[in-house]
């Protein structure tokens, strides 16, 4: 059970993947919202069962529903990979008739020494990938994350997608510049300036990726200098989203969840980070530690100053313009 957020919820499929190949003969069910189905489309001995949160299992009496109907199915063993409220009460409930419960640890300690001004303890902690794996051994089912994964195949793009982003192109860079907070974005002027440089080699046709009417509005005045920068946004479905990262030769992200939907379809990722860090356990599955750019902590001595990004330190606003935009070209153009 993981209901949200979308970045977390795409942060247990490479751990899910990595479960039914190494567990063939156990089905797995897999309970969360119903926009994020499409993540675990084509994985084997995985289904999907809908939380439906404003009828059937609303409210405290919906849980008991959600309970029962999940009981319905003959589960022998309760992952909770949320550890929140809801998925509480169902993970007691389950183990209240005698099933195997286990939850994960989000590592708050751990994270707080990280995040706090004084005495930062500045290490790597456990990723989230490595928290959820520890779920499933708890229940039994030792998880190795090192063995190769197999991520599903590149989709082939529907004509809907290819009027949009044509045909002709020879290298697909994704670039995902928003992030629920704003101390996780970077500045847009030095965007305008990565976007910029990137679009210089015509073989490169850039994506630009985002939600919300605001947020579609900047990416078309990002968009319109160049022929071969494309804004997405609100132009396809999710699904079709889906199907077009997929097909990426990279993606550009901050630490928000187009990093994490990008790396479970085995996508190569380069992160920005400004208030947050990688060490909080948030870097995309399966990428190496070159590919994340932090700010510059010699500057900002604070960093990180929070896990999520919604915690303010002042004189902290510009910590992202530390990282310049010839290194995430660099880094970027290294990739390719």
């Amino acid at each position: 059970m993981r209901l949200s957020a979308m970045g977390d919820v795409a942060m247990t499929v490479p751990v899910l993947r990595a479960f039914v190949k190494q567990y063939p003969s156990v089905q797995v069910t897999v309970i969360s919202r119903p926009f994020f189905k499409p993540f675990f489309d084509g994985i084997p001995n995985v289904s999907f069962f809908a939380f439906d949160e404003k009828e059937r299992h609303k409210g405290f009496l919906g849980l008991l529903r959600l309970f029962q109907d999940v009981r319905a199915l003959h589960v022998d063993a309760f992952a909770d990979l949320h550890n929140v409220l809801r998925s509480q009460i169902i993970r007691n409930l389950f183990l209240v008739t005698g099933k195997k419960v286990a939850a994960v640890d989000k590592g708050r300690a751990g994270k707080k020494e990280l995040t706090r001004a004084d005495n930062k303890v500045l290490q790597q902690l456990p990723t989230m990938f490595e928290r959820h794996a520890e779920v499933f051994k708890t229940l039994g089912y030792p998880i190795d994350l090192s063995l190769e994964l197999e991520f599903p195949q590149k989709t082939v793009l529907s004509a809907e997608i290819t009027d949009l982003i044509g045909e002709n192109y020879q290298k697909l860079i994704g670039i995902a510049p928003f992030a629920q907070y704003d101390s996780k974005v970077y500045p847009l002027d030095l965007m305008k300036e990565v976007i910029a440089k990137l679009s210089e080699n015509k073989e490169h046709t850039i994506l630009l990726f985002g939600g919300g009417k605001k947020e579609i509005e900047i990416l078309d005045s990002l968009a319109t200098p160049f022929k071969n920068v494309i804004n997405v946004a609100g132009k396809i479905k999710f699904q079709q989203e889906l199907k077009l990262i997929s097909n990426l030769d990279v993606m550009l992200s901050m630490d928000s969840g187009n990093a994490h939907i990008a790396a479970m379809l085995g996508v190569k990722v380069v992160t920005l980070w400004g208030a947050t860090h990688p060490f909080a356990g948030f870097s995309p599955f399966n990428q190496p530690i070159e590919n994340a750019l932090v700010s510059d902590r010699e500057k900002y001595p604070m960093l990180p100053t929070s896990v999520y990004g919604n915690k303010k330190v002042e004189g902290y606003d510009e910590v992202m313009r530390t990282i310049l935009p010839e290194s995430v070209v660099f880094r970027i153009q290294s990739l390719l």
